[in-house]
Parts: C-alpha cells; structure tokens; sequence
C-alpha cells in the first residue's frame, strides 16, 4: 500500500498557478511549479482549504460514486450529522433519509445515533483522564488529529483515542446487516454521506485502526440535486430512519462534542488558523485548567465541510434548533448498545515528521545550515511569486532539489 493516499486532488487543466491555495495551505503543502499547483503528499491533511479558495475549482475530493453501489448486495448509507443543517427546517429530515433508498441503498444508519452513544462515554473519559493528558484533544475532525501528527507531535497524548461517529456507526450497521441477512464483509457496501475530504481519506488511511468499517463516501454535493427531486415525488409511507437525540444532531456543530461532555472547562474552535492559534498555546502549556478541546479545520465545524452545499452559518442554525430534540435513550441504554471497548482506537498514533532532510545525520545538519543560509539571504517578503509559499520554505526546498535560488523573482530584480 501507499505511504499516502489523500482525497484532495488537482485538476491540472483547470489550475492557473494563482497560488490562492498555496497561501492558505496551514500545513505549506502546496507549490506552484511551471504555473501549476503542486500537493506535497507528506505534508497535505486534506482539510479541503485549497478546495475552498481556488476560484477555478482546480481542487476536489477523490469520492464514491453511486454506481460504486452495484459492487454490493447490501449497501448503507451513513448519513453524517451535518447532513441536518443541509435542509431548509420546513423540510421532513425523514422523508430525506428516505430519499437514499430511492437512490440505491437498502438502508441508512443515522450517525448521530453514534454520536449519542460516544456522548455517553465521553463525559466519563474526560473526567477519569490523568491530568497530565488535558486538555484533552477531540479526534471528531481527522484534519485536526492529522494536523497535530505533523505539526505538534508533542500533544498526541493529548488525543482521544475514541473512534469517530461514523466509524461507530459504520461498526454497528455492519453487524446489524451480517445478523439479518447472513452476507459477508465483503458483500456489504458501508457508504458515508460526507462533506469531508479529510473524513474520506480517514476511510482508506484510518487513525487508529488498521481498517476502517466503511466501504467509501459518497460526497453530498454530488447527490444533493437528486436528493431534492425524489423528495418532492415522494409520497406514501416512509421508514423511520431518524436515530439521534439533539446531542448527536448537535455534533454537526462547533460546540455540540462540549455540549455533549456538558463540562465547564473547554474550548470549542473552528477554523483551521483558530485551531492552530490554539493548539500552539496548548504546545507551550498556557492552557492549563483546560479539560477538554473540540477543533474544526472548517469554520462553523462540519456544517462548513467544503463537500456540503448550504452556507456553513445558516446550516449551524438549523443544526441549533434540531439539536434541542430531546434525549431518546439514557446513558445506561445508549452503552448498552455498544461497549467501550468497541468504539476505542486499536492501534496508536505515532509524529509524522514532514521535513526529512537526510537519513544521514551529519548530512541533515549540514542541509539544516545551508537552509538557515540562504534564508538569511532571501528579502522575507515572504510574496508567494517563487512558487513556495514563503521565504523559509523556499530556502528548504533549494535545499531538497525541489526549486531553485534563481527562482526569488525579488532578487533577481533587484539586481
């Protein structure tokens, strides 16, 4: 298998080298050679920032497709939570879950029945949590989980080691399925319902497992025009399909995961800049006293996943109204549906150390020398017109073979 494998992509053809997304990449994944982006692999999140800013739609998600659904028997559809913000609130949220059986699924496992069931465990796990592991880190955006591998390796013991909701979901509709019909894994279909590139990827490169219980994503945004069509030709009896109280809807949102601990001491922040700003007080321990973070790489959480179709501030209000539903199962109840055990990561997560100068040592600090050299001797205007996002990265990647000194256009005509 690949070292890599990211959902975010570029269409070539489309790029104009306008190094928009190069600029806004928080983790410097992204250069602009011969007047095309370029994504370092080892560096890249997939947070889906680029995806948001090209304004030529260079950038995309790698996802599953509904033919993709005719490789299985069974196929299930898990509709993630932020689905609930997608639809105006008039709208009957299950006569749309209904839509995904006209669209080829044999059934749909609401994920914020998950999300109620982790809710239940997660208020203990903070509260038994040694201290010297607080704050606690919320994985629920694998950009975030990915961004603290790369960038702040120091904190992953700070990291929940509790599997996402769909992952949850993903587990318990498998088992659900396998017990009714009598197929194998491999004749089942488990198909997220995402905004999420970073969520897609998680699927075929997991945090924490060796395999993720899902088959594939399928990208809202791609359905959601069919979606509205077969709801309005629907008419007749609809199967109940809605499985969450207002705490799992409320997962959607930034803030629901805090709402759900229903602690006093947390932080709850989106935005890919915000959380790095946060995460690099938690690096420096300044925010002691804190138990518990909730970090979005997307603004508004997951309601502004770039593979949603609603402006993210209108669907985190309607996730707020929904999220007042009230609790369909207790505490004991929802455990009971599933062990502790079952919803926790198997396997730990190690750095992903993202500037590999050399395997030799001596031969690293040489090049580490020859970097802080010729930073010294670029302008530290840090313009982009290189093609590298900054003064510094530039200098690295002279370095690595990867561009060249000439390619300072300042220098060149200042000379």
């Amino acid at each position: 298998m690949k070292a890599y494998w990211h959902s975010v992509f570029l269409h070539k053809e489309k790029c104009t080298g306008c190094t928009n997304c190069m600029h806004k990449c928080p983790t410097q994944a992204i250069r602009v050679i011969d007047g095309k982006a370029k994504i370092i692999e080892e560096r890249c999140i997939d947070c889906g920032e680029c995806i948001k800013v090209c304004p030529f739609h260079a950038k995309d998600a790698k996802t599953d497709v509904l033919s993709d659904l005719a490789n299985y028997r069974y196929k299930v559809a898990l509709p993630a939570t932020s689905l609930y913000g997608q639809f105006p609130t008039e709208y009957d949220m299950n006569r749309v879950m209904n839509t995904f059986l006209r669209l080829g699924f044999d059934e749909v496992f609401d994920v914020s029945r998950a999300a109620d069931i982790i809710s239940a465990y997660l208020n203990d796990y903070v509260d038994n949590a040694e201290e010297e592991r607080k704050p606690l880190i919320s994985t629920y955006c694998p950009a975030v989980t990915r961004l603290i591998q790369i960038r702040y390796p120091s904190l992953i013991d700070n990291i929940i080691t509790i599997e996402s909701p769909s992952e949850v979901a993903a587990r318990q509709a498998r088992q659900l399925v396998k017990a009714k019909t009598g197929l194998k894994d491999e004749e089942i279909g488990i198909f997220l319902i995402t905004e999420c590139p970073a969520k897609v990827t998680s699927i075929y490169k997991p945090l924490g497992l060796d395999k993720s219980q899902m088959t594939g994503a399928v990208s809202l945004k791609s359905i959601y025009p069919r979606m509205l069509k077969l709801y309005d030709s629907m008419t007749g009896d609809m199967v109940d399909m809605q499985m969450g109280s207002g705490v799992g809807i409320g997962w959607g949102r930034v803030g629901g995961q805090s709402y759900a601990v229903d602690i006093d001491n947390y932080i709850a922040v989106d935005g890919i800049d915000e959380v790095t700003k946060v995460l690099d007080k938690v690096d420096l321990e300044m925010l002691r006293g804190v138990d518990f973070i909730e970090g979005y790489a997307c603004v508004t959480g997951c309601c502004g996943g770039p593979l949603n179709v609603e402006n993210p501030f209108i669907a985190k209000s309607r996730i707020r109204k929904q999220a007042k539903k009230p609790p369909i199962f207790s505490d004991e109840e929802l455990k009971s549906m599933c062990s502790f055990e079952n919803i926790v990561w198997t396997n730990k997560i190690e750095p992903h150390q993202i500037l590999k100068l050399d395997k030799d040592f001596k031969k690293a600090i040489e090049k580490m020398t020859k970097i802080e050299a010729l930073h010294k001797s670029l302008p530290g205007l840090d313009c982009g017109a290189c093609g590298s996002p900054t003064c510094r990265s530039l200098a690295e990647d002279v370095v690595l073979g990867r561009a060249k000194f000439e390619d300072c256009i300042v220098r060149k005509g200042a000379k």
